[in-house]
């Protein structure tokens, strides 16, 4: 059987009886079982897959299939709530615990068949841009320089989710986009990695981290993948107060790839000295790519661009110290004795957090406390507004902007910048996106000197994903991006 299935071919493989879901499934157990290095998994649900697989051959033979997709095995982010699985955000913390509830989007997902292989290894409380800050220690990037044999970062938070799509350990995934989460890891690994406008997708049962910034999204080989995935778990969710009212709607079968007089604005704000050559080479051969294929490229300018970091890690921090407040020790979740309430509450927390997850609990109550609120919280709120409203103003001239995805390729785990500030740049080119709350995407579109590859990221205003992943197939299906990482792991 051919390796790398992407989600139409696996589909395509299923409905002509050429597998079945349980030789799908088997086939991705022993990858991962083969893959322990990587690090990917936190939980392998071995078992329940295979259960459920079972089930889902039975009703293909019976004409009584859930979706097109049914039997498909996805990998999930340990975000997720997931009912009698464990679900510990890759912190201390919750490591031991297991919910009583389904998360609403892999509620969607078992709705329509998909089989759970088990919960992907993650930045703790997604919390982070390599992976490094997990409970259960960092995951390995399946590709590597080909100069050299040291490890990479996956990029993060969702660092387990992309390596394991790129690693073929299933065959899509899910991840969360606060700050560039499914996006950032998607071009460290050569996958495809799409942030839903704000609303799109329901956040219920996810465990938070910055509520107003949080968006759940598909990690995945091609852009089709990616469109199959986010109808699956798009659509309003009344246990959502955020939750868009919006119709679903048929993203693979509405798929066009035309980008015949389509304007892509081109802002000067992403423009870089600092940029490495490969990538600004990249950025530049897809503005190109894009005009000779019928768009018209335009300059444009997004004033508040370089307030975004700053804005970003005010108002991300503030939200997650107060959604981090529940983690006492007394309702759920690891529990360290004291003498008395107060000093418990201090054990529990201590021991149960990460240095990362400390830094933004401290950084978030600080800007919250009285006489530093409104010097910083609600300076980055009227920023944040500037910041959306700069994208308003761009979108009344273009249909989408292209920029780079990240400032630099996965670089080595052993590598990463002692200052916090520095790893946080990371995050340059994808925050202002999740500020704005509108959709955007990173697919590979070439490998830099290194063979590492590059990712690029294309944006439209909310809810307008479909005119986002028809743009994005046609870069796709231009350039053909066909680079796989070396299976290095298995040796």
């Amino acid at each position: 059987m051919k390796i790398n299935l992407n989600f139409i071919e696996a589909c395509s493989l299923l409905e002509k009886n050429e597998t079945t879901s349980v030789e799908l499934t088997k086939i991705y157990l022993k990858n991962i079982k083969e893959a322990k290095e990587l690090n990917c998994f936190n939980t392998i649900s071995a078992e329940q897959a295979l259960d459920d697989a079972e089930k889902s051959d039975i009703r293909r033979k019976q004409g009584k299939l859930k979706s097109r997709f049914d039997g498909i095995p996805i990998g999930v982010k340990d975000l997720f709530c997931t009912k009698n699985i464990k679900t510990t955000a890759s912190s201390k913390i919750l490591s031991n615990f297991i919910p009583s509830y389904e998360s609403t989007v892999t509620q969607n997902c078992i709705d329509a068949g998909l089989i759970s292989l088990g919960k992907l290894n993650c930045d703790e409380f997604a919390m982070g841009s390599t992976n490094k800050t997990s409970f259960y220690g960092p995951v390995t990037n399946p590709w590597k320089s080909n100069k050299s044999e040291a490890k990479l970062v996956p990029g993060g938070s969702s660092g387990g989710s992309a390596a394991a799509v790129a690693a073929d350990l299933c065959v899509v995934s899910l991840g969360t986009d606060t700050g560039g989460s499914i996006r950032q890891p998607a071009s460290f690994t050569g996958t495809v990695g799409l942030k839903p406008t704000y609303g799109r997708v329901s956040r219920w049962g996810i465990i938070a981290f910055a509520s107003s910034l949080d968006q759940a999204g598909p990690i995945t080989k091609t852009v089709e993948d990616a469109a199959a995935l986010l109808e699956i778990i798009a659509g309003h969710d009344p246990k959502d107060s955020t939750s868009s009212i919006k119709e679903k709607e048929s993203f693979l079968d509405n798929l066009n790839s035309s980008v015949k007089g389509i304007k892509i604005g081109i802002p000067k704000e992403f423009k870089s000295d600092g940029l490495p050559v490969s990538t600004q080479k990249a950025w530049d051969d897809c503005k190109k790519l894009l005009q000779s294929n019928g768009a018209e490229l335009i300059d444009i300018s997004l004033p508040h661009t370089m307030d975004a970091l700053p804005t970003y890690y005010i108002i991300a921090p503030a939200e997650a110290s107060s959604n981090l407040a529940r983690y006492d020790g007394v309702r759920f979740g690891i529990r360290e004795e004291g003498e008395n309430l107060i000093e418990m509450y201090e054990k529990t927390r201590s021991i149960g957090f990460g240095d990362e997850v400390k830094r933004r609990i401290l950084i978030g109550t600080y800007v919250l406390s009285s006489g530093y609120y409104d010097a910083y919280y609600i300076k980055a709120q009227k920023i944040r507004s500037l910041i959306k409203n700069d994208f308003n103003q761009a979108f009344e001239k273009v249909d989408a902007i292209l920029t780079p995805s990240t400032p630099s390729t996965a670089f080595e785990i052993e590598n990463e910048p002692n200052d916090p500030v520095q790893t946080y740049l990371n995050d340059v080119f994808t925050v202002p996106i999740n500020l704005a709350g509108i959709p955007a995407i990173s697919i590979p579109f070439t490998n830099d000197e290194n063979n590492l590859p590059i990712g690029l990221q294309l944006i439209t205003n909310s809810f307008e994903e479909q005119k986002l992943l028809n743009i994005a197939k046609n870069v796709q299906d231009t350039i053909n991006y066909k680079s796989v990482p070396k299976n290095w792991w298995k040796s």
